[in-house]
């Protein structure tokens, strides 16, 4: 089955799974000009921070579909 799954997703997953990290936040944002949130690890940078969005929540106007272009759960979200 193909997948669009990476090793880095898998690692970020397993990270935030077993809490050995203490750099992930909830980041509040807007994806497309609409309102979200984030799951982002931040990093120092000397004097500045470095925020890497891992995952980002749903918003009304995503659709999800599986490989074969269905949407889940009948429709948005």
């Amino acid at each position: 089955m193909a997948t669009n799954i990476t090793q880095a997703h898998r690692e970020a997953f397993e990270a935030l799974r077993d809490g050995a990290f203490g750099n992930f936040a909830l980041f509040s944002c807007f994806v497309d000009g609409k309102p979200a949130a984030a799951i982002v690890t931040i990093n120092q940078d000397g004097h500045e921070y470095n925020i890497t969005p891992l995952f980002v929540s749903v918003t009304d106007a995503m659709v999800l579909t599986d490989h074969d272009g269905q949407a889940t759960n009948g429709g948005a979200r």
